[in-house]
């Protein structure tokens, strides 16, 4: 294979690849003052659970990962679909470096975390 041959294979490579980790350009979520009052409880919940570990509102991340866009992304960081019941069981179970917070809460607030979450 030529040199250019080579070279075009290996763009075309780095090419797909940021097209299948999403190279895309998030929107800014909405402002809380134009959430629902269920998203609000939710985002007060993530302020208690969340918020000192994880950034909401930026994709710089903290002590884990930004969550930004968590559901706007098709999986995880973990490599699990990015769907609410993927979600649901980090909530409940944690992860190795993250503890379990969902046994802490009610399932109603665990739905407003969820429905916060879909803002982001």
């Amino acid at each position: 294979m030529t040199h250019i041959a080579k070279g075009l294979l290996c763009a075309g490579v780095a090419i797909l690849f940021a097209a299948a980790i999403g190279c895309t350009k998030l929107p800014p979520p909405p402002p809380l003052a134009q959430l629902n009052p269920q998203q609000m409880q939710g985002h007060d919940l993530y302020q208690a659970y969340c918020a000192q570990c994880h950034n909401d509102r930026t994709n710089e991340p903290l002590n884990g990962q930004s969550l930004r866009g968590i559901f706007k992304k098709q999986y995880l960081e973990s490599g699990a679909p990015a769907n609410d019941d993927r979600v649901m069981d980090v909530i409940l179970y944690g992860r190795p470096m993250m503890p379990a917070v969902g046994g802490r809460m009610t399932p109603q607030e665990r739905e407003d975390l969820l429905a916060y979450l879909h803002t982001l």
